[in-house]
């Protein structure tokens, strides 16, 4: 049913069709995000210094991580339109996958060689010595999960395609609650195992990301339905073909995420240079920032599904229709989320402390104040990950990825380091120049959603590879 885009009836049916796909990937975003705000909490118990290196040791990580992560979301729009179009769709989905696995192979070995190298790369960034030796210490054992971590990203957006995300919600609800006692025990120790410190926690989350692959491999292939599909049947074969799709549209998600996972990881550095009360401080906030942005990017994983799934089917007022709603989905909750920031800042902080150590309190003020401007950009925060979410759909990411390049890059960062250094605001400068920079993208990711969704202007034959 095309129907017309502002029908009240179908109007109706998309959002509760959004928010049963939106929600249990939120929640899966959120068991995800846990993983890593376990450690954060656990290693700052521990120490303000651990707290630091694990911080600046997970921004490497991430950067680093970029590539072969957006080359697994690339799954996600493929098999949408390959659902969305229905014939076939068994072995077009069943390439998909498997080309998406193809992709994560690939990218993973540098990766891995270059996060091996973790302690020489930060101090060429200019990080202090402890700090750099900590962090290496966490990412060497956290980067064994990485491919594991890329492959359930891939399952889960042949899930979405399908419209069933409960599967890596439930496993992914079991990673968190493996994760809190193997952090307990591989940090302090215990049952003959040493006291590993921050490597403790690296290795638990290696070990969760496991964990949460394997069940959601075995809960696929249990499932009648999904059985069929074949997924892990011949993951040998090479597809040239599948795979250059994967890299046209992985690539760009990529380098998109890169450039804002980089910006964020770059601020983290430039906290470095005012000592490690103030990378602990941003810790904080962009633990708290980044939890707050699971919701949308949750909502902007069901808008690519949704989207994806009406452009296959050949629809354009419906594909249309399922991103506003999505935008309207992120756009509410990042509105509330902004008003809980600014009021409640300061006891969310002391969360992630304990009043006992040293430098304590001076952390807990700094981070209020940074959590106070990671208010002011939620709003922007939300809009242009669904828009990007949704634009994913279409199967549009290159010119987004240089939307992204000229918000972040070009405006956010370059802004922040001026008001941090030569006009002496701080990490305060810093984090406005950051919120500065989100504000841009997600005016510029709106406008051209704005732009494909106008009615009768999106066709198949029109839309961005």
């Amino acid at each position: 049913m095309d129907g017309n885009a502002g029908s009240q009836g179908t109007g109706r049916a998309e959002w509760r069709a959004m928010l049963a796909l939106a929600w249990p990937l939120v929640l899966t975003n959120l068991s995800q995000f846990a993983l890593g705000l376990t450690d954060s909490v656990f290693l700052g118990r521990v120490g303000t210094l651990e707290l630091a290196a694990a911080t600046l040791g997970s921004n490497l990580y991430f950067a680093a991580l970029a590539p072969t992560f957006g080359l697994a979301l690339a799954a996600a729009p493929l098999a949408a339109q390959t659902r969305g179009r229905g014939r076939g769709h068994l072995r077009g989905m069943r390439r998909d996958v498997r080309a998406a696995f193809w992709a994560v192979a690939a990218g993973t070995v540098p990766t891995w060689l270059l996060l091996w190298h973790t302690e020489a790369v930060l101090l060429a960034l200019g990080q202090e010595a402890a700090l750099a030796a900590l962090a290496a210490e966490y990412v060497r054992a956290m980067m064994w999960g990485m491919p594991l971590f890329c492959g359930f990203i891939v399952l889960r957006g042949f899930l979405a395609a399908e419209q069933r995300p409960n599967a890596a919600l439930l496993v992914s609800a079991f990673g968190i609650a493996l994760n809190i006692p193997l952090n307990y025990w591989l940090i302090h120790g215990g049952f003959g195992v040493p006291a590993l410190g921050v490597a403790g926690a690296g290795l638990a989350s290696a070990l969760c990301n496991l964990a949460m692959l394997a069940g959601l491999v075995a809960m696929i292939a249990r499932d009648r339905r999904l059985r069929r599909y074949h997924l892990f049947g011949r993951l040998w074969r090479f597809d040239a073909a599948r795979l250059r799709e994967v890299a046209a549209i992985g690539l760009p998600i990529a380098g998109s995420m890169a450039l804002e996972i980089t910006v964020f990881s770059a601020a983290a550095l430039a906290m470095g240079w005012m000592g490690a009360l103030a990378v602990a401080a941003h810790a904080i906030a962009v633990q708290v920032a980044a939890m707050t942005f699971m919701v949308p990017m949750g909502v902007g994983q069901a808008a690519t599904a949704r989207v994806g799934l009406a452009t296959g089917a050949g629809r354009p007022a419906a594909a249309a229709r399922a991103g506003w709603v999505a935008i309207g989905f992120g756009a509410g909750f990042m509105a509330l989320a902004a008003a809980v920031l600014v009021l409640a800042g300061q006891p969310i902080a002391w969360l992630f402390l304990d009043a006992a150590n040293p430098g304590a309190a001076e952390t807990a003020a700094l981070a209020t104040t940074l959590l106070l401007v990671a208010g002011l950009f939620q709003l922007a925060d939300g809009v242009q990950a669904v828009a990007a979410g949704a634009l994913r759909g279409l199967k549009d990411t290159r010119v987004p990825m240089l939307l992204a390049g000229l918000g972040y890059w070009v405006i956010g960062l370059p802004s922040g380091l001026a008001l941090a250094f030569p006009l002496g605001l701080g990490p305060i400068g810093l984090w406005l120049g950051l919120a500065i920079g989100l504000f841009i993208v997600a005016a510029l990711m709106l406008a051209r959603w704005v732009r494909l969704s106008r009615l009768g202007g999106l066709t198949t034959r029109r839309w961005p590879r």
